[in-house]
């Protein structure tokens, strides 16, 4: 009885991880599936989770039965004094997971800033992938995001079941919440930005994490994998002044729209 119940709260307790470590998954699911024609982006987040979740479980049972052979290391670099690195399976999915979020959240931001990316009616451009295009690139990087969740709870438990179940309902969780957060950012646009340079972040931390998995050093200095308490006091201090910055502009409005109607009222 005791071990069960040592089984049931070490669920919670990985439920909880996934439910953190999930948000940034969340994130670029919400800005891949606008790619998706409108009609079809609810059906490519659920399909691609789902279909995540089956492979997050596959790769799972993986990672117990070789879990030496992502970790042994496949070639090194050395490029005189300057640049060392000795790079295993698991440090490559990492280091070309975050080089390609950062590409992405990069593309999305220049497509915004872009005069040339605008129709006639304001609206930004997009050249629609097809709807397997889309929910293959949501499956393929919900596993590289899947890497942290799935080593953290193998340092928690041993037991198959228990990892596998906390991935269907973190993976339930996070069908339940792609379009609420897609929804959100469709119905609030400034946060959009926000939520893009987020995503760039993001990609930063999973380069500096593959980056210290492959023991890379520059000109002597190691490179360290951005903590997790960093990341979120970033981003706590991005949303801030996001707020901020957004309650001040629209003061600044209002004083503008309060002196125009003042001029008027003169003339």
């Amino acid at each position: 009885m005791e071990t069960l119940l040592d089984n049931v709260f070490t669920l919670f307790m990985l439920v909880m991880l996934q439910a953190v470590l999930g948000f940034d998954n969340l994130l670029y699911i919400s800005l891949e599936s606008k790619n998706a024609p409108a009609e079809k982006q609810s059906y490519v987040r659920k399909v691609g989770i789902g279909m995540a979740i089956v492979l997050r479980i596959i790769l799972l049972f993986v990672l117990l039965s070789v879990i030496g052979y992502f970790q042994e290391s496949l070639f090194s670099i050395h490029i005189g004094d300057k640049i060392h690195g000795s790079f295993n399976l698991h440090s490559l999915i990492v280091l070309l997971g975050g080089g390609f979020i950062i590409y992405t959240a990069m593309k999305e931001i220049w497509h915004m800033i872009s005069l040339h990316a605008e129709n006639e009616e304001g609206h930004i451009e997009r050249k629609s992938k097809t709807t397997g295009q889309v929910i293959a690139m949501i499956v393929l990087m919900n596993l590289v995001f899947s890497f942290d969740s799935i080593l953290s709870a193998m340092a928690l438990t041993d037991v198959f079941w228990v990892m596998a179940t906390a991935i269907i309902i973190g993976g339930i969780l996070m069908i339940w919440l792609a379009d609420r957060v897609s929804d959100f950012l469709q119905k609030n646009r400034m946060y959009e930005v926000l939520g893009l340079f987020v995503l760039f972040l993001v990609g930063i931390m999973l380069l500096s994490e593959g980056g210290h998995l492959a023991h890379i050093k520059l000109w002597g200095s190691e490179v360290h994998a951005m903590s997790k308490g960093t990341f979120y006091f970033i981003l706590f201090i991005m949303v801030i002044t996001d707020v901020v910055q957004g309650r001040y502009q629209k003061k600044l409005l209002q004083q503008a729209e309060a002196q125009k109607r003042a001029l008027q009222n003169k003339a």
